[in-house]
């Protein structure tokens, strides 16, 4: 078995496994990508609750759009420049980054909630058009925040040193953010971090044992 970070793209490719797993992740991201924006609006048509989160309750909301995408697209540019580099661990990563939307779109499906009172509407320049896009601001997609989670995903998938304690210590910084803004509930927030553990570990089930295997012959 080779080391995760020794194996180089022009080896990677050599490995069949490697090539469909790659082919079949991209394109299953694309296909999810053309279908949230439905998804969504009809996340955002639905009646749901409020929660009571003593939290938010006791934190001002104020709009920090600008601090929260600059923490999260220049963790999103981190990760992505490291893991360009390291071909096993951008496949299982994108594995995960598939499992995590999965699941966020059954717990969407499952708990139906109303936005938090004195939500400040974030402002994404890129999602808002490319992902989101819609007549109405999309507010209901709230358990479990997508932003803290991703930074958290991108944490794990890089290797250990000065670049995962970043991309920690952003998610963290997320996770606050979006609560000043009143964007989440505090638990959707702290829920964050139990699903990317989930998808983590089901992207190595499914990755890391049949990938990855060093070729005996040249």
């Amino acid at each position: 078995m080779l080391p995760v970070d020794s194996l180089t793209w022009p080896a990677a490719w050599r490995h069949s496994a490697f090539r469909r797993r790659l082919i079949v992740v991209v394109a299953l991201l694309l296909l999810l990508a053309s279908q949230l924006p439905r998804y969504f609006a009809w996340v955002q048509a639905r009646p749901g609750r409020v929660l009571p989160d003593p939290l938010l309750a006791w934190l001002p909301a104020h709009d920090v759009s600008g601090a929260t995408f600059a923490v999260i697209y220049l963790g999103i540019g981190l990760g992505v420049l490291t893991l360009l580099s390291r071909p096993a661990r951008l496949l299982r990563a994108l594995w995960a980054y598939l499992g995590l939307h999965g699941l966020r779109c059954l717990t969407l499906l499952l708990l139906p909630l109303e936005p938090p009172p004195g939500l400040v509407l974030l402002r994404d320049p890129l999602v808002d058009q490319l992902i989101y896009a819609a007549p109405a601001p999309i507010t209901k997609d709230l358990f479990f925040s997508g932003h803290t989670a991703t930074l958290l995903l991108l944490a794990l998938a890089v290797p250990a040193g000065w670049r995962r304690q970043v991309l920690l210590a952003g998610a963290v910084a997320i996770g606050a953010l979006v609560l000043v803004q009143h964007a989440h509930y505090t638990y959707d927030v702290l829920a964050a971090p139990l699903f990317v553990g989930l998808a983590w570990w089901a992207s190595g089930a499914a990755v890391e044992r049949t990938s990855f295997r060093a070729k005996t012959q040249p």
